[in-house]
């Protein structure tokens, strides 16, 4: 009796393991094909998404989703952000659920306009500053450097190059971007995962906080109400200025893929201006969507200074001038911070 029972539950056993590896079988047996050409698609076309069921299973329903918003068939993307999102694929069979799950890139359908500069002024620059943030609140002009034991927080005459008011960051941190906002200028570090407030008068010490889903602190600016985190990949993360809670992002796009290394941030009219690592050029850049609608070539700027290059002393710093409607540019120990007006190329 003991090896008949014994005999039944191996029977049962592989009954039902048969019975699962032919659920499994069917359900990967669905897969979906879509318009995107090598997984990549452009904002101003119409996503078409197919479900192929090739043993031909009696489907109850099939869904799908863009990162958590369901979609139709055919979807108009035009009310998108840019760059990866997953498409979710959800099909009910014969009581059963198949996911199927898989990365579309969606990319900007303008390419973006090529502009230039022209200098109006050069004042002098400290050329041992290494320029990872600048900006200008009530007229005057606030910059923040990096490098461990060297890192400060400066309120400076432009015109000049006078130190203001000056604040060392501690030397186990690595000083990144800022942005002042409400009479509080806001820092952020490198490796940290940490930033600091500072009182944008005196420049003393308000408090700190930590980052959320962003690895790293590079660029910070801010539109009046909310701020703006660059953290060397393509995303740009939206924080809530009293919480400092990350609470969205946009991935910076052009018509042919992602943009990554952002560096330095500026807000301007409604856009994003953004120093790329490692590169001449300055994005222009669409909050709303992530797309590049423009790219400044600042190489000029570059050959006026001696010991430019292109990784160490590399262009890095964009303040914009509400008073005078320019825009500073400087880099990383540079002797020179430039007055420019942006023009066509």
């Amino acid at each position: 009796m003991k090896a008949f029972k014994h005999l039944t539950v191996i029977f049962l056993t592989l009954l039902l393991t048969a019975c699962g590896n032919d659920i499994e079988a069917q359900k990967k047996s669905f897969s979906v094909v879509t318009n995107a050409q090598n997984g990549t698609i452009s904002i101003d076309k119409t996503l078409e998404i197919t479900l192929k069921n090739p043993k031909n299973l009696e489907v109850t329903s099939v869904s799908y989703e863009l990162d958590g918003k369901k979609l139709e068939a055919k979807q108009p993307l035009s009310e998108f952000k840019l760059g990866e999102h997953n498409l979710k694929t959800t099909v009910n069979f014969d009581g059963e659920t198949a996911i199927i799950n898989q990365t579309i890139a969606l990319l900007s359908d303008v390419a973006p306009k090529f502009l230039t500069v022209e200098v109006i002024n050069t004042f002098p620059h400290d050329n041992t500053s290494f320029t990872q943030g600048l900006e200008f609140n009530n007229g005057v002009l606030y910059e923040s450097t990096g490098q461990r034991g060297e890192s400060k927080i400066r309120k400076l005459d432009y015109k000049t190059g006078d130190v203001i008011a000056e604040t060392a960051i501690p030397d186990a941190f690595f000083g990144e971007g800022i942005t002042v906002l409400n009479n509080t200028v806001y820092h952020l570090t490198w490796l940290g995962k940490k930033g600091f407030t500072y009182d944008a008068t005196t420049l003393e010490k308000k408090g700190s906080f930590n980052y959320g889903q962003s690895k790293e602190g590079w660029g910070f600016a801010n539109d009046g109400t909310k701020l703006y985190k660059s953290d060397g990949t393509s995303l740009i993360w939206t924080l809530n200025a009293d919480t400092l809670v990350e609470e969205d992002h946009i991935q910076v796009c052009t018509t042919k893929g992602k943009i990554g290394r952002l560096n330095e941030i500026e807000w301007v009219n409604g856009k994003i201006y953004s120093n790329i690592w490692e590169k001449n050029g300055i994005a222009i850049i669409n909050p709303k969507n992530g797309a590049v609608e423009a790219v400044i070539d600042c190489t000029f700027l570059t050959k006026q200074i001696p010991n430019f290059s292109i990784n160490e002393n590399c262009l890095n710093g964009i303040a914009y001038n509400p008073d005078t409607k320019t825009f500073f540019l400087t880099g990383k120990r540079w002797d020179k911070l430039f007055e420019v007006k942006i023009v066509e190329n």
